[in-house]
């Protein structure tokens, strides 16, 4: 069974969110405080993390920061409705999606099951190249290796994703909704701005061209194209 760890401090809900979990074959262990959820986080013992965002002690953010320090393990953000600097603040700390509050535990099954899917699956020895290379970027699909020029790039599960998707269609737009499919495993709701955030996140570590301009072009009306050169 795959192992889950929620962290919450509503116990009711974060009880009643496990046995929805439990009976969709998921092992799940339970944490109330960020510092708890933190330290459970970084045992290695999990494949996803859920954190909540209000907690006592440390925040699903505080906790969010610890675990980005030392980990690339899959995390799913609980936010309230409405709130989107949340949402925002933590897709750009390196979560890899978020579910609103109050949510469905069927919404959450669906989000935990799409990125679990885009963070272990590995395509084919036939179909995966041993490497892309555009420009300075260089992606190493198999090892889920990133460089840009000499140096390592870090990048967080999801950003990988949509970087390798954007490094196979170079020069050419990639629109959002192919984005959302191919890269985070999940079509692309309406008002979603999850890719947006990702995106300005990984121009942010490839910095700018020569010229000024970002490597990454948003294409209006479309969605986005990497450069060649």
């Amino acid at each position: 069974m795959t192992k889950l760890l929620l962290v919450d401090d509503d116990t009711e809900l974060a009880n009643m969110l496990r046995e929805y979990l439990e009976r969709e074959d998921f092992s799940v262990t339970l944490a109330h405080d960020g510092e708890a959820g933190a330290a459970a986080a970084l045992s290695g013992d999990y494949a996803l993390a859920v954190l909540d965002v209000m907690m006592p002690k440390a925040s699903g953010m505080d906790a969010l920061s610890r675990i980005r320090a030392a980990s690339d393990m899959p995390v799913i953000m609980l936010t309230a409705k409405g709130d989107d600097i949340d949402r925002i603040i933590g897709l750009e700390m390196g979560a890899d999606d978020y579910v609103q509050k109050p949510c469905t535990p069927r919404e959450l099954v669906a989000r935990i099951r799409a990125v679990l899917r885009r963070f272990q699956t590995r395509e084919s020895a036939d179909d995966i190249p041993a490497q892309i290379r555009v420009g300075p970027l260089t992606l190493w699909p198999a090892r889920r290796a990133a460089q840009w020029g000499e140096a390592p790039l870090t990048l967080t599960s999801t950003e990988f994703n949509l970087l390798q998707v954007l490094a196979r269609n170079a020069g050419k737009a990639v629109s959002k909704p192919d984005l959302s499919e191919q890269a985070m495993g999940r079509p692309l709701s309406r008002f979603d701005r999850s890719i947006d955030v990702h995106m300005s996140s990984i121009r942010h570590k490839l910095g700018l061209r020569d010229d000024g301009r970002t490597w990454i072009q948003t294409v209006r009306g479309i969605g986005y194209q990497l450069t060649r050169e």
